[in-house]
């Protein structure tokens, strides 16, 4: 290569690294639209939460005293959760403290949810994926899968590959984490893609490096496989663990760590296709046959180097907590739900304690004894995704005070007569339909808390089984791929500036109605075939 050329390669790498690092939503350059539009929504918000909780407890109303404040304060959060005047795990803790002050229940008896196994399930599950992160071991993944043979001579083959890498550590990651520590590696990978692109046009051919399809295609790949593969476990994306949280309080009936694999791994393979297919038929890359890539791809993997302490102790610590997560289902399986093994093992083996248990050894398996340096430090640790957890607890909260009040019973009554529902089908493709639409708008763990409590009262008004609605509606919170507001990693990606926002609505519409029709299609058959049908 020569020295023009290099220029120009060290060109196209500066402009696609120069918003490659994470950014918030409210850290980006925005159009005016979308200012205007978040500006408007926040500020509504604002005014609108207190405003319509106060003017609900002035309405007389048939319901119970108890019932009458908690829908008021209910019906504020709600805005407060979607317009986002505050952050949305705020918005939980105003409720709650409302709840409180406006005499509803005793507090240790409004708080006592807090106390969930989920929460602890939450609490190390994001401690695991810490220590993932802060040693590399996500990032050595990332890039044994890119080194696979051929991968990197096609850029059909290389963006899969990403969406493969995205699901599987979305699955037991967050998914911005995720998106933003795989971001960096593609927007390498897309600078040598980009380059070859320059090189097949014409000398003074107009080139913009952030306007090419594959890299639309590319990163988009990363904000939607993160959404996709975190459906895989129950502690892949927030609103897996709030929904499952509510359906088991609601029903009594526990859903294991295996059971939901088994449940949504044919739903995560499905989508998965649907959205390969739909990414590079909507973006079709410039160029296929790459060259360069692979070389990329070993430079960076040589500078890992080899496995390190640090490494194997987490390998190690998420290996274990992993096996004590499936071990009840494998009991389950061979001696049955209703054998005395199974009842010891999962009574034992809670996903919570589990969870904590295996985060712990993280601060127990050394990297230099001599020093007594371990793993993980707790600075290192408290770094996890705090309001993910309140956000969960408030929401636990709120669902144990709808059953307690009898105000779902009330509401599922009220909403089956006024909508008509009295099939599955219905309500299933009404569950859907509402967590997508407020998914689009609000985040997806906002999205759960809002539209599993609404659900559930629906179907038992109805008189249907709600497991299938009411995971259907969890399953589709995870949803909302058309606008940067939508997800955490949609914001991470369109910050990058590679995609337009023309083209991530289109994308985002098309994989909506595809994913929404997956989820109706193939969720209840799974549920029957697990027997919670």
């Amino acid at each position: 290569m020569d020295k023009a050329d290099g220029g120009r390669e060290q060109s196209v790498t500066s402009v696609l690294l120069s918003g490659s690092t994470y950014r918030g939503l409210g850290e980006q350059v925005l159009s005016p639209a979308e200012e205007r539009f978040e500006r408007a929504r926040r500020t509504i918000g604002l005014f609108l939460a207190p405003a319509l909780t106060i003017l609900f407890l002035l309405i007389p109303t048939q319901l119970e005293p108890a019932q009458h404040k908690l829908a008021a304060v209910l019906l504020g959060v709600i805005v407060l959760w979607v317009c986002e005047p505050v952050p949305i795990p705020v918005g939980g803790l105003i409720g709650v403290g409302a709840i409180v002050v406006l005499g509803v229940m005793p507090p240790d008896d409004v708080l006592a949810p807090f106390g969930s196994s989920t929460v602890f399930t939450f609490i190390g599950a994001f401690i695991l994926a810490q220590a993932m992160l802060r040693h590399g071991v996500a990032r050595r993944f990332a890039f044994t899968i890119l080194s696979l043979p051929g991968v990197g001579r096609s850029a059909a083959r290389v963006i899969i590959a990403f969406g493969v890498i995205t699901c599987l550590l979305s699955a037991v990651v967050s998914n911005t984490a995720t998106v933003a520590m795989l971001l960096p590696t593609a927007v390498g990978i897309l600078a040598v893609i980009a380059e070859l692109v320059r090189k097949q046009l014409p000398d003074g051919a107009p080139f913009d490096p952030l306007r090419l399809r594959v890299g639309v295609a590319l990163m988009l790949m990363l904000a939607y496989g993160a959404s996709v593969g975190g459906l895989l476990t129950p502690i892949g994306s927030p609103p897996n663990l709030i929904g499952r949280g509510l359906i088991e309080e609601a029903t009594g009936q526990r859903i294991s760590f295996l059971q939901w694999m088994a449940m949504a791994a044919p739903i995560c393979l499905l989508m998965f296709v649907v959205l390969a297919a739909v990414l590079l038929l909507l973006n079709r890359p410039e160029i296929n046959k790459l060259t360069g890539v692979e070389e990329y791809v070993a430079a960076e993997r040589a500078k890992l180097g080899k496995l390190s302490r640090a490494e194997k102790n987490t390998l190690i610590a998420f290996a274990t907590t992993v096996v004590l997560w499936v071990t009840p289902g494998v009991v389950a399986l061979v001696a049955g739900n209703d054998s005395a093994a199974y009842d010891l093992i999962s009574d034992r083996l809670d996903e919570g304690i589990v969870a904590v248990l295996g985060a712990a050894l993280l601060f127990l398996l050394p990297t230099d004894w001599a020093q007594r340096r371990f793993t993980l430090t707790w600075t290192e640790a408290s770094r996890i995704d705090w309001g993910t957890v309140v956000l969960f607890g408030t929401g636990i909260i709120f669902g144990s005070l709808l059953a307690k009040t009898e105000l779902a019973q009330t509401i599922g009554r009220g909403a089956a007569a006024a909508l008509g529902f009295s099939s599955i089908v219905a309500i299933t493709v009404f569950a859907i339909a509402l967590a997508v639409l407020i998914s689009e708008t609000t985040s997806n763990t906002a999205a759960a808390a809002v539209v599993v409590p609404i659900v559930i009262p629906i179907a038992v008004a109805a008189g249907v089984n709600p497991f299938v609605p009411a995971l259907a509606a969890t399953f589709a919170a995870s949803f909302g791929f058309m606008l940067p507001v939508s997800t955490p990693q949609n914001a991470v990606v369109y910050g990058s500036g590679a995609v337009p926002i023309t083209r991530m609505i289109r994308s985002g519409v098309v994989f909506d109605v595809a994913g929404a029709v997956l989820i109706a299609l193939v969720l209840p058959p799974m549920i029957a075939v697990i027997g919670f049908g």
